[in-house]
């Protein structure tokens, strides 16, 4: 096992995130930023912190429940279901960042998306990942990357965040452990 990113540099990946969704997207003013539970929910507000002490404005970050759209719903154990909070009340017209903590298959995003369809019709969809490992089973790309990481299939990568772990660090766990 090997840290990939301490909490310094997991702060300076979230501010240079922040820094790159107020530039494609002109500033915040159509912004919702919605993290997918776990870890993407926190991100998302560190994210929405950081715009707003960059932009001297109050940006509130969502959380999507993606559960009931996922692929592999039945090959696993029943999860609790999360409360999807959409500040604003709406996604429609909106330029809605989706953030998660490791883009892997593209599967989650994928569950994110059909979610969405649910909720309503946005402006633009845009994805932020702190990590991207490979592996597409889709053809999903991200946005907004914190750190692009090559690995194996076999690999796994833990991300530890202080608000549920204690500590901010990124993990990788080899393939032959």
């Amino acid at each position: 096992m090997s840290v990939i990113l301490n909490s310094g540099e997991i702060s300076r990946a979230l501010r240079r995130i922040s820094h790159e969704i107020l530039e494609k997207n002109h500033g915040p003013e159509n912004l919702l930023l919605l993290g997918i539970p776990t870890r993407g929910a926190y991100l998302s507000r560190r994210i929405a912190g950081a715009i707003s002490e960059i932009e001297k404005i109050n940006l509130e970050s969502g959380t999507l429940d993606i559960t009931m759209y996922r692929d592999d719903l039945r090959l696993k154990a029943p999860r609790t279901l999360l409360p999807t909070n959409i500040p604003g009340g709406s996604i429609d017209g909106r330029d809605v960042v989706l953030i998660d903590d490791v883009f892997f298959s593209g599967r989650t995003i994928r569950a994110a998306l059909d979610a969405l369809n649910e909720l309503g019709r946005p402006k633009s969809v845009q994805l932020a990942v702190l990590i991207d490992r490979g592996h597409r089973e889709l053809p999903i790309r991200a946005d907004f990357v914190g750190k692009n990481i090559p690995t194996a299939k076999e690999e796994s990568v833990r991300v530890h965040l202080s608000e549920i772990d204690s500590i901010d660090e990124v993990l990788i766990e080899g393939s032959s452990q």
